[in-house]
């Protein structure tokens, strides 16, 4: 059966036995390389920082904007769970918006409704790779004085009104590096803060509050004059992985093609499908096709009739609400409507469709 999923490792990594010999596996070289393959691809002023999980990427964007406990995050519950559970366990309150149950990302008008004078984030889920409704949501975040982050951890090459995720000029962009994503650094996560002052003391945050530049002193010895005085934790992604990072950059853009080819098959195939009602729709996006997205008549029906095609079909996520981590709120609408009718199809790099089905 076609799997939904598959890890990407390029047929050669000529440097990795080197590294591995090395003596030098931290943070160095090459994750100054992956970085700047990422940030000059997504065409971003502000340059990338990696680290060496997507909940460390969440929890590098925690401790720079110094957010504490009680304060309040916008959330889309039909998100990952890798997405939503490291806020609450930073001590945040999650508080979930509504989504529009065609598209499967934050509705605007929603997300108005649930600020209050603690929110203080809106973290803007781009759910399996369709980005949001990003203008409207930046828009509303900007009228109440709080900042976005674009949650990337399905959607890395998205584009929404011809810009890729992350050149969006959005407050803070997250990835994940994680080993079904693209690219994937088999663990890993990315950050880009707009800011540059966030910039400045992200780069701290995520090596135990250390400044680097004065750490050591003219002798190699730590200097005592380099004072550490903000919180930090140890972020930073190894050489190996930043390293297996850089080399599948290469061909990154190779890859998204591919998927956005099996897509177009996908489009052209499903019309006369008797269990599709219709595909996600993709105004003003260009996804990246982690999983072609249907909205299908019978949920269970559909998973099976395309399951026994050949192609391991699924619903991806389920509502964050189902877990009693996060705390009982109101049901809503949207998302469970979504929840009841989304399915998704393989149309990954490794998919090779002649004519959909």
């Amino acid at each position: 059966m076609i799997p939904l999923y598959k890890p990407y490792m390029p047929q050669a990594l000529p440097e990795l036995d080197a590294i591995l010999h090395s003596g030098a596996l931290s943070y160095g070289k090459w994750g100054h390389k992956f970085e700047d393959a990422i940030s000059t691809f997504i065409g971003c002023g502000e340059k990338a920082l990696v680290v060496n999980s997507f909940s460390s990427a969440i929890q590098l964007v925690v401790y720079t904007l110094g957010l504490h406990y009680g304060d309040e995050v916008i959330a889309s519950p039909q998100s990952c769970l890798a997405s939503t559970q490291p806020l609450v366990s930073s001590g945040l309150k999650v508080v979930w918006a509504d989504i529009d149950p065609q598209r499967g990302t934050l509705d605007p008008e929603s997300v108005r409704r649930k600020i209050t004078s603690k929110t203080r984030l809106i973290w803007h889920n781009h759910h399996c790779g369709y980005p949001g409704y990003i203008d409207e949501i930046n828009t509303v975040a900007k009228q109440c004085n709080i900042l976005v982050v674009d949650d990337c951890i399905e959607a890395f090459g998205a584009e929404y009104k011809g810009r890729k995720l992350g050149n969006i000029r959005t407050d803070i962009t997250v990835f994940s590096f994680q080993t079904v994503r693209l690219p994937n650094t088999i663990d890993g996560g990315g950050v880009i803060f707009r800011n540059s002052d966030l910039y400045e003391k992200a780069i701290r945050v995520r090596d135990l509050g250390v400044n680097r530049k004065t750490f050591r002193d003219a002798m190699g010895e730590i200097s005592p004059e380099s004072d550490v005085e903000i919180h930090g934790l140890g972020m930073t992604c190894n050489e190996i992985s930043s390293y297996i990072g850089y080399m599948q950059m290469q061909d990154i853009a190779g890859l998204l093609a591919r998927q956005r080819e099996n897509a177009a098959k996908w489009d052209a195939s499903l019309d006369s499908c008797p269990y599709v009602s219709h595909i996600i729709n993709t105004e003003n996006i260009l996804p990246n096709y982690w999983v072609y997205g249907t909205i299908c008549r019978s949920k269970k029906e559909a998973i099976q009739y395309f399951r026994n095609l050949g192609y391991y079909t699924s619903g991806v996520h389920i509502p964050n609400t189902y877990y009693s981590i996060f705390d009982k709120q109101s049901p809503l609408k949207g998302v469970n409507e979504f929840y009841n009718h989304f399915v998704a199809l393989p149309s990954g790099w490794w998919v090779n469709l002649s004519s959909g089905m």
